[in-house]
């Protein structure tokens, strides 16, 4: 699961499962872009944080990939390596209706920033970076990666809300159209999370319900524990590394089992 030597481009990376992926790669001497969309501080720190673990070299780039000419940016930042070996696409939002019966709670403008942040910002960021992916595999001898973050709420349905569960749900089958598409150079794999322990749910529904979310998580599923952004991205990492050659078009569940228990 060697980074050494090559250049990874991670989305929404300011915090969370983003800052956890960015960290680990930079660890084995990669080069690192850091995004974020308006925590400038915690992408700042973040970007410390990877240097300090071993990174090459650290670029903070802000940009919003709902925005095309964002998503031109962030890529164009890589230009001076004239490289990307894999892209990690983890920027994503939701508005929290876990209630999914409560249709008024979502609107047509809630649908269409979710998706575009979460469906388009994706495909958008894919087709920016595709020609320094190209490149990247060309130097290396070996195909580039995309790892797009998920979610399980896109295999069950269920999840924070019904229009974040329908975007995952695209995000999926986006990526086993475009691991068809881009394949050989290109593979694009997806990673569906159950529960992370991170601030997205304190910041969405408040600090006492999300501690009763953990707890109540933690009972439920098989193994009894609330998955860290580390452990996910350990996944993820390896979805982005040479070490997964062989694979592409996959959406690989990691829930501690939720499933299991029909979650």
């Amino acid at each position: 699961m060697s980074f050494k030597d090559l250049c990874v481009l991670v989305t929404g990376s300011a915090s969370g499962l983003g800052a956890a992926t960015a960290q680990q790669i930079a660890s084995d001497g990669a080069r690192v872009i850091v995004n974020y969309s308006s925590s400038k501080k915690e992408a700042e720190e973040t970007a410390e944080l990877c240097r300090k673990a071993g990174a090459a070299e650290v670029l903070v780039v802000q940009g919003d990939v709902a925005k095309d000419d964002d998503c031109k940016k962030l890529a164009a930042a890589a230009a001076p390596w004239g490289r990307l070996d894999a892209l990690i696409n983890n920027a994503g939002v939701t508005k929290h209706v876990p209630n999914h019966g409560l249709l008024d709670e979502l609107s047509a403008d809630d649908f269409q920033r979710i998706y575009a942040v979460n469906v388009v910002g994706t495909f958008q960021m894919i087709r920016a970076a595709r020609a320094l992916l190209e490149a990247g595999a060309k130097a290396s001898g070996h195909n580039s990666a995309v790892v797009n973050i998920a979610s399980v709420a896109g295999i069950n349905g269920g999840g924070s809300s019904v229009a974040y569960a329908a975007s995952k749900g695209a995000l999926i089958t986006m990526t086993k159209s475009l691991g068809r598409a881009l394949a050989p150079a290109i593979r694009v794999n997806a990673v569906c999370p159950g529960y992370i322990d991170t601030p997205w749910f304190s910041k969405g529904r408040g600090q006492e319900a999300a501690d009763k979310l953990r707890e109540q998580v933690k009972g439920r599923v098989p193994l009894k524990l609330a998955s860290r952004p580390e452990d996910i991205a350990e996944l993820v990492t390896f979805l982005a590394s040479p070490a997964s050659g062989n694979m592409t078009g996959e959406a690989v569940r990691m829930d501690a089992g939720m499933h299991l228990n029909g979650g």
